[in-house]
């Protein structure tokens, strides 16, 4: 045991078990423990590569509360990992205050890289990505519209997430606000049905209105520069 802990901050695969790096799989299977953002999804990864570490939740809503527990843990040298659901913590994900928090405390947070939906998805876009503005989640209410204002008015490539609920609401907002600017929308990138459906925001409103079943599944939207 470590006299000094440690945590890890574990990027885990948005899609496809096989997108786990060895570190990744060393660290969940030499942790004291692994706090998470769902013990059931995360339990699927450990499952499938027979890794048996302790799990306890610690979502968005349980985060400070959860830091508190962790600390106690570094304080008696245990190794703590965290991870979320998919990809990489804190980025449109839960993690930034838990590691805020530690760091405060003076104990040691290492990362642990590997799968984001963000940078996966540009890499298969065909976009200029050497300077972007990244969005992620667009608040449902308040601050909605003027977010949308800042990404009619923002020249450089922009990346949002989307969830299969609302991408319809999404497209029809972006088709108002910037015109003919191209989109690239990728669906369950690294899953069974991933694919990438390239057009202007009122186009693609229409072929997803005609096609309910592309609706399906988590969306990164990506607006080509001006």
């Amino acid at each position: 045991m470590y006299t000094q802990g440690k945590l890890s901050i574990v990027a885990t695969p948005i899609g496809n078990l096989e997108d786990v790096t060895l570190r990744a799989l060393r660290t969940l299977k030499e942790a004291d423990v692994i706090y998470c953002e769902d013990t059931r999804v995360t339990k699927k990864l450990l499952g499938r590569y027979e890794i048996t570490t302790p799990l306890r939740r610690l979502d968005a809503n349980t985060e400070m509360k959860g830091a508190g527990e962790i600390l106690k843990r570094l304080a008696s040298g245990e190794r703590v990992a965290y991870c979320t659901d998919a990809g990489t913590p804190s980025i449109s994900d839960p993690g930034y205050r838990l590691v805020a928090a530690v760091r405060e405390a003076g104990f040691t947070v290492e990362a642990i890289p590997g799968p984001s939906a963000l940078a996966t998805a540009l890499s298969i876009a065909g976009v200029p990505a050497d300077s972007f503005r990244f969005f992620g989640f667009l608040p449902h209410k308040k601050g909605r519209q003027t977010l949308l204002k800042e990404i009619a008015a923002e020249e450089r490539t922009i990346v949002l997430y989307e969830s299969s609920h609302r991408i319809l609401k999404l497209l029809a907002e972006l088709a108002a606000t910037i015109g003919e600017r191209k989109l690239s929308v990728v669906r369950e990138v690294t899953k069974k049905f991933e694919e990438v459906q390239l057009g202007t925001a009122a186009d693609l409103g229409a072929l997803f209105a005609l096609h309910p079943e592309h609706t399906k599944g988590e969306f990164v939207i990506i607006v080509s520069p001006c």
